[in-house]
């Protein structure tokens, strides 16, 4: 017998909710099968089974689970299955409705979804992106509430904040880029490739492309040891309006430019749906932020927990060289690397043709 267990899959939350079984209870399945899918606050994961036997539940749709807690087990045969756990009571609706998850219920919050909208939709159990159906088409100007709750994933944004302004020494550089070569070369791409090329994309390319001359700036600290990085794996933020996401383009050396547009291009759907999954949104070793409004001409991020580095990217509308800037942890990082790192990353940059 094996026990399925739910895994960590962050370090933001402490449980997730059991929001599907794929396979019924006492329903055979195989090694690798997708089972069971929980979501967390900013993704949904599917959870696999590690043999192949007769899945048994041990907690019901809806539930919330810890990571190390098994949630099914996997037996030989078809022996009789276990009774579920229902729900706990601080995780359900009013006697009759239906379980809302906590993302779901943020987000419900957020755009002032009633109780009565969510019940509507006839569904046991309701994730993120149901609640994001019932978004208004435009909602009347009203007066603030005195109190407005975050969503989750701005909790998630929160933490990371805190944890960055309290734990690493920050310092900031910045050069000044013409990017008319490189949105020049966007155009061109994008005709050849037939996918969406811009800024983003050529950034995440030039960078990654950097890692073998600047290792330490893909690097990570713990304490008095910094670990470095066998390859680049670029975190580039994506925020649609949903809230802010950081996914990760794994080494761009080894990808196609189409194939970096086409990841991007499901990073911004993903945000747009709330459907990224954790896999998507961890592992990266340098942030790529991105402020490409017109109007902003200057930006200074933070560097987010478990990198060293974290490179603002604005867009004048006007045409005008862009203030490009890096934040890096000045305990690995000094001033005078920092500022070559710049001047190589500004080099490829305009020297694209």
């Amino acid at each position: 017998m094996a026990e399925l267990l739910v895994p960590k899959l962050n370090s933001n939350d402490t449980d997730y909710v059991l929001t599907d079984w794929l396979v019924g209870d006492g329903e055979p399945v195989g090694a690798g099968d997708p089972v069971a899918v929980v979501e967390t606050s900013k993704a949904t994961e599917e959870l696999e089974a590690a043999e192949s036997g007769t899945l048994h539940h041990l907690v019901a749709a809806g539930a919330r689970c810890r990571p190390g807690r098994p949630i099914a087990d996997v037996r030989d045969g078809a022996a009789p299955a276990r009774t579920a756990e229902a729900p706990p009571a601080a995780a359900a609706q009013p006697a009759g409705g239906p379980l809302v998850t906590r993302p779901a219920q943020a987000l419900a919050d957020e755009l002032g979804v009633t109780a009565q909208q969510i019940a509507a939709l006839g569904l046991a159990v309701v994730r993120r992106e149901d609640v994001e159906a019932l978004r208004p088409a435009a909602a009347p100007a009203a007066d603030a509430p005195a109190g407005v709750p975050l969503t989750r994933v701005q909790q998630g944004v929160a933490r990371a904040v805190e944890i960055s302004h309290r734990t690493i020494p920050a310092a900031y550089t910045v050069v000044r880029m013409d990017l008319g070569p490189a949105r020049a070369h966007a155009v061109r791409l994008t005709r050849a490739v037939r996918r969406p090329v811009g800024l983003a994309e050529l950034f995440v390319q030039q960078v990654a492309a950097l890692h073998a001359g600047f290792p330490r700036f893909f690097a990570a600290i713990d304490g008095s040891t910094a670990t470095l990085a066998d390859a680049p794996h670029i975190g580039v933020t994506v925020d649609l309006g949903e809230g802010l996401y950081v996914p990760c383009v794994r080494d761009p050396r080894a990808l196609t430019t189409a194939e970096i547009a086409t990841r991007m291009m499901a990073y911004r759907i993903a945000a747009t749906s709330g459907t990224f999954r954790e896999s998507d949104l961890g592992g990266a070793n340098f942030v790529i932020t991105l402020h490409t409004d017109g109007d902003v001409v200057l930006a200074v991020p933070f560097v987010f927990p478990g990198t060293v580095c974290a490179l603002a990217v604005t867009s004048p509308a006007d045409g005008s060289p862009a203030n490009i800037g890096l934040a890096y942890d000045h305990r690995l990082i000094n001033g005078r690397d920092a500022a070559l790192f710049l001047h190589a990353l500004k080099n490829s940059m305009e020297g694209l043709a």
